[in-house]
């Protein structure tokens, strides 16, 4: 049964003692995920450039999480959706974009978002992701899980971005192309299922 409540009484103060688990984020109402990100970004974030990466997938679900307090109440969340970058021939290499990292504005700074980005990093790492990309702080996700602009300067996305912040952490042997575009890519949720 999905979990519903979107409130999170808790304060930042108290997270420690009330962060009780990770879970998978599919087991959450999807109405209290669309909450609290609304919450998190403003009811206008639907405009950004990571929606239009992102448009007409579903999320991870191997990938993304939920962060809830002991009664159940949603504090964060993080997604990771299919997308793929296509080289100019065609040729497609499949990428997961992370993000959005979102944790009710109360609990901010609290540590929650890293801890659902470190589980959605080993989750990545243990065989569901060897590429993976964001757009974000690049001082913060670089420092603590490997996130460069390098390589991501000639890739093309749909919509504005500040190339600094288009990010990358790449396992997978031999790399991806430094030259393509990012599309979303249905097909890659077969192998993250």
């Amino acid at each position: 049964e999905a979990l519903k409540r979107a409130a999170c009484p808790v304060t930042a103060d108290r997270v420690s003692l009330a962060l009780k688990q990770l879970i998978p984020l599919d087991r959450i109402d999807p109405q209290a995920v669309e909450g609290l990100l609304d919450a998190a970004f403003g009811a206008d974030r639907k405009g950004r450039t990571a929606y239009r990466m992102r448009d007409g997938v579903e999320a991870l679900p191997g990938l993304s999480f939920a962060a809830i307090d002991g009664e159940g109440h949603l504090m964060g969340s993080i997604q990771c959706w299919p997308v793929a970058l296509e080289e100019p021939d065609g040729t497609r290499h499949a990428l997961v974009l992370v993000g959005p990292v979102a944790v009710m504005p109360e609990l901010q700074g609290a540590g929650i978002g890293k801890a659902m980005m470190q589980a959605s990093i080993d989750a990545a790492d243990s065989g569901l992701g060897d590429a993976l990309m964001m757009i974000g702080d690049p001082e913060y996700y670089g420092r603590f899980w490997g996130f460069t602009a390098d390589g991501t300067g000639e890739w093309v996305i749909p919509g504005p971005v500040e190339r600094r912040r288009l990010l990358a952490r790449i396992k997978r042997a031999g790399g991806v192309p430094a030259v393509g575009r990012i599309i979303p890519d249905p097909a890659f949720v077969a192998l993250a299922a």
